[in-house]
């Protein structure tokens, strides 16, 4: 009785580690995201393939480097609040308030990024075509 209690015993807390690992090891951070261009008036470019994961944990781009809540001129958006679509606060179609046109967000983000580095004689990504980022629509 006692053994069969013992093993009973391993066999659970063997699970509740193999659970508590997963839980700790696992992620919402997709692996690519793929940027639409939903909303504008023309879609001229296809979309953008952003390889999320790579950027945060190969690139090291820290979160809020793309991610941001602006309050009184300042980042509050911290690691672990929710990660709104930009066009909640960016519109394709027109600059609303202190918010730039989403299409100006998304290439401030990432071309200017891209271009500081290449400009730093580091690796990077492209950004002076536009086909080099945008697939075929």
């Amino acid at each position: 009785m006692k053994n069969r209690f013992l093993t009973l015993l391993v066999v659970v807390l063997t699970g509740m580690i193999f659970l508590s690992v997963g839980s700790l090891t696992a992620t919402d951070e997709p692996n690519e995201v793929l940027i639409q261009n939903k909303g504008y008036e023309k879609d001229k470019k296809g979309p953008v393939k952003l390889t999320h994961k790579k950027h945060n944990t190969d690139y090291k781009v820290a979160c809020a480097d793309c991610h941001h809540v602006y309050k009184d001129g300042k980042n509050v958006w911290k690691q672990g609040d929710k990660v709104e679509k930009c066009s909640k606060c960016h519109d394709p179609k027109a600059k609303e308030g202190e918010a730039i046109k989403l299409q100006n967000a998304f290439h401030k983000n990432c071309k200017d990024c891209h271009k500081a580095l290449a400009e730093a004689n580091k690796p990077t990504g492209p950004f002076k075509k536009c086909n080099d980022c945008h697939q075929k629509k």
